[in-house]
């Protein structure tokens, strides 16, 4: 019977402890005691990830600020060449003045004003419908300085050994002062037309020279404007007007 004892002691002893264990198993399982230390296991890959995603993000702004800086020296690269055109084109033909061009020459700062002449000067000789029998001088200053026309032109047809007289009541009351590329007018009132002149006859060829201040003789270069083909019809009767600074005052009288 002892013995019988013994062995239902041992077997509660042996039932007992396997009880104890299987506890300890339930309490492993429900989280108790290592789920601290998984949970500390999955929070360092959560850690690395992070990282990670920071990394990547640095790589890729440090691949989008290096594409930016391609493409601004790309840029630079291209404005360099377009603005220096190569061979130089481009910069120097602004500043040269272009040959086929007639030289226009500036007007002088110094503000000096010297007297109208055939040098400074281009003279055109136009004949008139209206009025009838005159011919227009045209003067346009060419030089870089203001002129004056002082008094009035002296013409010379052909082989004149004479210029004809000033109409008197054409005289401005100042001088007439042509600022570069301005013009002064003068008429030549080249025959009566009623027949009153005398010795009428043809001229082809026509001088015309400039007064200077004092009005007493020519000055400077004259000048040679050609005349129609067919040339024009003078006599006696042939006068001038002082210089104008419009047409019209030129042709009114």
């Amino acid at each position: 019977m002892s013995r019988i004892r013994n062995s239902r002691t041992r077997l509660v002893t042996v039932a007992a402890s396997v009880a104890l264990a299987a506890f300890s198993l339930t309490a492993c399982q429900d989280g108790t005691g290592l789920a601290d230390e998984g949970a500390s296991k999955e929070s360092a890959p959560t850690a690395a990830a992070g990282d990670n995603t920071n990394g990547s993000k640095e790589s890729t702004s440090g691949s989008s600020d290096g594409g930016s800086s391609d493409g601004g020296s790309s840029a630079n690269g291209s404005s360099g060449s377009g603005s220096s055109g190569g061979d130089g084109k481009q910069n120097t033909g602004g500043s040269q003045p272009n040959a086929d061009t007639p030289d226009q020459q500036a007007p002088d700062a110094s503000g000096k004003t010297v007297t109208c002449e055939g040098s400074v000067t281009k003279t055109v000789a136009t004949p008139l419908s209206r009025p009838l029998n005159h011919l227009l001088l045209t003067v346009t200053n060419t030089g870089k300085n203001r002129c004056s026309l002082y008094g009035y032109p002296a013409v010379q047809f052909g082989e004149a050994q004479s210029v004809p007289p000033v109409i008197e009541d054409t005289q401005p009351q100042a001088v007439v002062t042509l600022e570069p590329g301005q013009s002064g007018y003068a008429a030549v009132s080249l025959s009566s037309g009623d027949d009153n002149g005398a010795s009428g006859h043809t001229e082809k060829s026509l001088a015309v020279y400039f007064q200077g201040r004092s009005g007493n003789e020519s000055v400077g270069k004259g000048a040679n404007p050609p005349l129609p083909a067919k040339g024009i019809y003078i006599d006696d009767s042939l006068k001038v007007t002082y210089w104008q600074s419009t047409m019209d005052l030129a042709i009114n009288w």
